[in-house]
C-alpha cells in the first residue's frame, strides 16, 4: 500500500488497469459455454494469475487490511481490485472442483459433497472480503452471531440432521448412484439421486421412493450391487423321504445345472437343512447376474425341480403344517413314483398339439431310447439330425461358435425339452452344438415314425412350418441372415414337403397362391 501515497495519477491508472482485467475476466468467463468447463477453468486461472502479478507489482497485498494513512479514493479503488481478486480466486477453486468431479465421471453421485465444498469456498471468500476489503472484525462478528446460530439450528433441526447424515453417507460411500440397496425394514430399490435432504430409490414397481438421509443413516443397509452386480439367492424345497438323501441332492444339483437363468461360477450348491419322517428339506443356493433376474431365476428353478423330480421318480413332501399320520407317509418301498411315459412328453411339445390323443399314443409307441455319457457330443453345429429327441433325464448344453471358432454356451436343455426338430421336419442342420453335461436319456422319434401322420393329414404341415419358424427365430442371432432366410415360413413349408415327399397343399399362405407351392 506504500504506492497509494503517491500522486493520484501514479496509482489510479495501474489499479484501474487491474480492475479492467478483473472485469474482462468475468465477461469472458460468462461468454464461454458451460459445457466447455475445461476452457472456463483455464481462462479463470489465467485472469487470476494476471491480476495477482499486477497487484504484486503495485505492492497491493489482497490478504492485508487497508491502512488508514491513504486517501479514501485510493482505499475504495484498492478495495474494488481486492474484491475482484477474491472473486476470481473463489471461482477458480470452484471450477477446479467441478472439473475434478467431471473427470471422475460421477458428477451426480458427488453432488452433495460438491455443494458442500462450494459453500465452504464462498463462505471463506465472504469472510476474507469482510476482513481484508472492508476491515471488519470477523472474529467479533462470528462470536456475536452464536446466539442466532443456536436459534436457527433449533428451528432447522430435522433439516440439519438430514444434511449431516447425507454428508456422512457420501463420505462413507456405502453406495453410489446405480446401486441396488436393501434396507433392514424391507425397502429396496436402485439409487437414482442423492441431494441435501434425501436419497431417491427406484423400486421394482418403477416408483421413486424418497428417503430422508437421517432415516436412511439409522437403518441397516445391504448393497447388493457391491462388489459386483451378481446377487446370491436361495430356495427351500421339501422332498418326500422315499430315496436316500444323496440321491435327492444329486437330482437337485442336476436341476440347478440345467438352469439357464443362473450363473455357473461360482457353482450352485445344495444343502440339506433337515431330515425327518415327513421330508428332506433342502436349500438350493445360487447366484444371478443381476438383481433384475431374481424372479425369472426362481420361476425357472421351481419348474426344473418339478421336471427333474418327476423324471427320476421323486415326490414332493407334504406341507409341514399338514396333519398326516406317520403310517400314511410314502416310503422307498411303498412309494409309487410317477411314471413318465413317452406320450406324456409328446403331449407337452407344441409340434404335436395338432394330433389327436390316439395319434399321440401311436407316435409314443414308436419311440426308441438313447443314452449319452457325460461330456459326449450329441450333435455338432450344422449337423442334420433326422430324428426328434425328447430329453427324458439329464442335462444337455447348447453351444455356438463365435467369430474365432470358439464354442460359447447359449443355453441348457432339461427333461421335457427337445431338439432335432429342424432335421426331422425340414432337413435343416442344428443351429448349435449339443453336448451332454450329465448322463442323458432321450426318447427318439424318427422320420419313418412321423411320416404316416403327416401324409395322412397334409394340412398339418403349415402349422408345423409356423411353429418351427418361430422356434428357429428364437435361436437366431444378429448377423446370421442365412438362418433367418431358412427359418421363413414359406421356405420351411417347402422343406417339409420335400422331406416327407408330400403332395401340394391346398392352403399355403394368404399372400402366396397354392399353385406356386410344389413338393
Amino acid at each position: 500500500m506504500a504506492e497509494l501515497t503517491m500522486a493520484p495519477d501514479e496509482w489510479s491508472l495501474p489499479l484501474l488497469s487491474i480492475a479492467s482485467v478483473g472485469l474482462a475476466g468475468i465477461v469472458v468467463w460468462h461468454l464461454i459455454p458451460r459445457r466447455r468447463a475445461n476452457a472456463r477453468l483455464i481462462v479463470q486461472i489465467g485472469f487470476f494469475l494476471t491480476m495477482s502479478v499486477m497487484l504484486l507489482d503495485q505492492h497491493v497485498v489482497p490478504y492485508e487490511a487497508p491502512r488508514g494513512d491513504v486517501t479514501i479514493a485510493a482505499t475504495v479503488l484498492a478495495g474494488v481490485v481486492k474484491l475482484l481478486w477474491w472473486l476470481h480466486l473463489a471461482w477458480a477453486l470452484i471450477g477446479f472442483v467441478r472439473i475434478y468431479l467431471v473427470v471422475e465421471r460421477k458428477p451426480r453421485e458427488a453432488r452433495l459433497l460438491q455443494d458442500l465444498v462450494v459453500g465452504v469456498v464462498y463462505a471463506g471468500t465472504l469472510l476474507s472480503i469482510l476482513a481484508f476489503v472492508f476491515a471488519m472484525p470477523v472474529g467479533t462478528l462470528i462470536a456475536t452471531s452464536g446466539l442466532f446460530a443456536i436459534i436457527l439450528g433449533l428451528a432447522l433441526q430435522n433439516t440439519l440432521s438430514d444434511l449431516f447424515s447425507g454428508i456422512a453417507l457420501n463420505l462413507g460411500r456405502p453406495y453410489v448412484l446405480g446401486d441396488w440397496i436393501v434396507l433392514s425394514d424391507g425397502t429396496e430399490g436402485r439409487v437414482v439421486e442423492t441431494n441435501w435432504r434425501s436419497t431417491h430409490l427406484l423400486n421394482s414397481d418403477h416408483n421413486v421412493v424418497a428417503l430422508p438421509n437421517s432415516f436412511l443413516a439409522k437403518l441397516g443397509l445391504t448393497n447388493v450391487s457391491s462388489p459386483d452386480e451378481s446377487h446370491g439367492l436361495s430356495l427351500t424345497v421339501r422332498m418326500a423321504p422315499t430315496k436316500m438323501p444323496a440321491i435327492v441332492v444329486d437330482v437337485m444339483r442336476t436341476a440347478l445345472l440345467s438352469c439357464n437363468a443362473i450363473q455357473k461360477e461360482p457353482p450352485p450348491l445344495v444343502k440339506i437343512n433337515g431330515l425327518d419322517a415327513m421330508a428332506i428339506e433342502l436349500e438350493l443356493i445360487f447366484r444371478v447376474a443381476s438383481i433384475g433376474q431374481r424372479v425369472a431365476a426362481r420361476n425357472e428353478i421351481f419348474d426344473l425341480v418339478y421336471r427333474h423330480s418327476k423324471s427320476t421318480g421323486l415326490l414332493l413332501a407334504m406341507p409341514a403344517v399338514s396333519s398326516v399320520s406317520l403310517t400314511d407317509l410314502p416310503t422307498e418301498e411303498t412309494a409309487a413314483p410317477p411314471r413318465v411315459a413317452p406320450v406324456d412328453l409328446i403331449r407337452a411339445i407344441p409340434f404335436f398339439s395338432a394330433l389327436t390323443d390316439d395319434e399321440q399314443e401311436a407316435l409314443g409307441a414308436t419311440v426308441t431310447v438313447r443314452t449319452y455319457r457325460e461330456g459326449e457330443t450329441i450333435a455338432r453345429q450344422g449337423e442334420m439330425l433326422p430324428s426328434l429327441m425328447i430329453v427324458r433325464a439329464g442335462v444337455i448344453v447348447r453351444q455356438r461358435e463365435d467369430g474365432d471358432g470358439h464354442l460359447q454356451e447359449t443355453g441348457r436343455l432339461a427333461p421335457g425339452d427337445f431338439y432335432g426338430e429342424t432335421g426331422l421336419l425340414a432337413g435343416i442342420g442344428e443351429v448349435s452344438t449339443l453336448q451332454a453335461a450329465s448322463h442323458v436319456v432321450v426318447y427318439e422319434i424318427d422320420q419313418n415314425s412321423f411320416a404316416p401322420l403327416l401324409l395322412a393329414r397334409p394340412e398339418m404341415a403349415e402349422e408345423l412350418a409356423a411353429i418351427l419358424s418361430a422356434r428357429m427365430a428364437a435361436f437366431d442371432e444378429p448377423g446370421a441372415p442365412g438362418q433367418r432366410h431358412t427359418s421363413s415360413r414359406i421356405a420351411l413349408l417347402r422343406a417339409i414337403q420335400a422331406v416327407f415327399r408330400a403332395v401340394p397343399f391346398k392352403h399355403v399362405s394368404s399372400t402366396q397362391p397354392a399353385g406356386h407351392e410344389k413338393g
